[in-house]
């Protein structure tokens, strides 16, 4: 990884369409409804064969009272700590405004190297004569740039390496790292969980729910292991989904489960569970992903000696469709069981991606189809030959038999259940695979 490059700039000059253009995929939400993009997104990218990392930002408003565009401008600050090179954009059909001249200042107290683009410049050859009011800003020569049609990226991306420090980087996070993604409602408290673990306001809290509203992955180094939380935008029901940013938010949250190798369902103690807590982990189940429960608030709640059996029995009974997964009661605000929470994700991991020997299997199988006989029907009886792991995340099992329609659901339920018992294999769902001989 050569460094780190953040894209700032105010609100709707077009900085997340720039970024996905130079990622080459659409991770930030693009709209024009000004400051969608609330939180720091970050992505790998490339120029030259030269990977980098590259930082999309919320529109800094210097001067806005605002709580949500405070924040905001508070996020592109931390971007630019961490950044080795910025990219202002600003945009050439609205020339140079006075935040634009606020943020150019704010940038060259920051000591860093800034590339300046100008944006929206869509036309190929002469630039229009406003292009060279840009110069006025004081931070060298501006490069026109069309994030729409990628018109000048590669001359920006040439100014950017330029100015990149030399010498070796270290990598964002190493292709070992624990995948986690935070799911749950919005204001189930997944942001305040992550900067928690982090130690810093990596996300914006607030107590306004869908606050952040794209999956942000933070990476975090702790006793030796390497992981990477993806908070993402709470799912929220259909019905609700109004705006089109919401929708694009959903989506980035089911997107973040996929690329998951733990999620972490928060559950809010003071509201228990909920239809679209059902909905939520149903995905992570429906795509085979090892699961923590974390009840969160945990430190709000009025308890006795029996409120967090109570609690645990009736959420059992809530999420009988995924028992495997195990709980955690925690509280983002104090940190409570937070060791807890990380050993159930090491566990989960680690269960999710185990495999088990072809002759182990059969050993397990032979004593479970003698404990309980296969079922048979109109005189046929299912016979089953043998089984073997297909693969793991989740442990895939292939089961041989003579006729796959005899081979009742119960009895599957039976088998998994026995695989559970001799090899454990908990906090992740177990998939079963039924061929007939030949197949």
């Amino acid at each position: 990884m050569e460094g780190i490059v953040a894209i700032v700039g105010r609100p709707n000059v077009g900085k997340s369409t720039l970024f996905n253009k130079l990622v080459g995929k659409r991770m930030s939400i693009v709209d024009d409804t000004p400051g969608v993009t609330r939180d720091r997104i970050y992505s790998k990218a490339e120029w030259l064969g030269k990977e980098f990392m590259l930082i999309d930002t919320g529109g800094i408003e210097p001067d806005t009272k605002d709580i949500i565009l405070s924040q905001m401008r508070t996020q592109a600050q931390l971007a630019i700590d961490k950044a080795d090179v910025i990219v202002l954009v600003t945009d050439i059909t609205s020339g140079v405004t006075a935040n634009d001249s606020d943020v150019a200042a704010m940038l060259l107290k920051s000591g860093k190297p800034v590339v300046l683009c100008v944006n929206k410049v869509d036309t190929v050859g002469d630039v229009p004569p406003e292009f060279y009011e840009f110069y006025n800003l004081g931070l060298g020569e501006p490069i026109p740039v069309s994030s729409v049609h990628g018109h000048g990226t590669g001359d920006l991306l040439d100014a950017v390496f330029e100015l990149m420090p030399k010498g070796e980087k270290e990598e964002e996070y190493s292709p070992d790292a624990i995948k986690v993604a935070v799911i749950g409602k919005p204001n189930a408290g997944k942001s305040s969980l992550i900067n928690k673990i982090a130690g810093e306001d990596r996300m914006i809290v607030s107590d306004i729910a869908g606050t952040t509203r794209d999956a942000v992955d933070t990476v975090i180094k702790r006793d030796g292991e390497e992981y990477v939380f993806i908070d993402t935008a709470g799912i929220r029901r259909k019905s609700k989904v109004n705006e089109q940013i919401e929708k694009y938010s959903v989506l980035r949250a089911y997107m973040a489960i996929d690329r998951a190798d733990v999620c972490v369902i928060m559950i809010d103690a003071n509201e228990g569970f909920t239809e679209q807590d059902s909905k939520v982990a149903g995905y992570a189940h429906d795509q085979g992903k090892a699961s923590v429960i974390a009840i969160n608030k945990w430190d709000s709640i009025e308890k006795d000696s029996n409120t967090m059996n109570e609690f645990k029995k009736k959420l059992e009974v809530d999420f009988s469709f995924m028992s495997y997964a195990p709980f955690v009661f925690i509280s983002a605000l104090t940190g409570q069981r937070i060791d807890k929470l990380f050993e159930l994700i090491n566990y989960t991991s680690n269960q999710n991606a185990r495999r088990i020997a072809t002759g182990t299997l059969n050993d397990m199988l032979a004593y479970a189809t003698a404990r309980v006989q296969p079922p048979s029907d109109k005189g046929k009886r299912l016979k089953i030959y043998y089984m073997t792991q297909a693969s793991a995340k989740p442990p895939t099992f292939v089961i041989f038999c003579n006729n796959k329609e005899l081979f009742h659901y119960s009895y599957q339920r039976y088998l998994e259940n026995q695989i559970r018992e001799s090899f454990g294999l908990d906090g992740t769902p177990i998939r079963l695979v039924i061929r007939e001989r030949g197949e």
